[in-house]
């Protein structure tokens, strides 16, 4: 009980330098304006470059995230036919129904649309 307590100790102990290692080493001091300023191949910036980010295309690329996601999940539900075909109908049918319930959900609320 007491090795046990001991190796947690020393293991929080590295833990905690190693993270007050990390906040010390990464402080920025210097804050300039020509290393902060975007880089275009030695030419002043045509524009600023942070401009504003299209919700549309965000929406879009999370809605592709977890197409791609709920794809992961249904392939190895293919492996798993064979061993109890009603179940397997019933799991995939309602991951299906689950899926196109939120399809729907989000094309109610426009958020497919890529224009206004």
């Amino acid at each position: 009980m007491i090795m046990t307590m001991f190796i947690m100790l020393i293991s929080m102990i590295i833990s905690m330098g190693l993270m007050l290692a990390c906040a010390v080493i990464s402080k920025k001091n210097i804050n300039d304006r020509e290393k902060m300023s975007p880089f275009e191949c030695g030419f002043d910036p045509q524009s600023s470059s942070r401009v504003p980010f299209s919700i549309q295309f965000f929406m879009i690329a999370i809605l592709f995230l977890i197409f791609d996601v709920e794809i992961a999940i249904i392939l190895p539900m293919i492996i798993t036919i064979k061993s109890n075909i009603i179940w397997w109908s019933f799991t995939s049918t309602s991951f299906i129904t689950i899926l196109m319930a939120g399809l729907i959900h989000e094309w109610k609320n426009n958020i497919l649309k890529w224009t206004d």
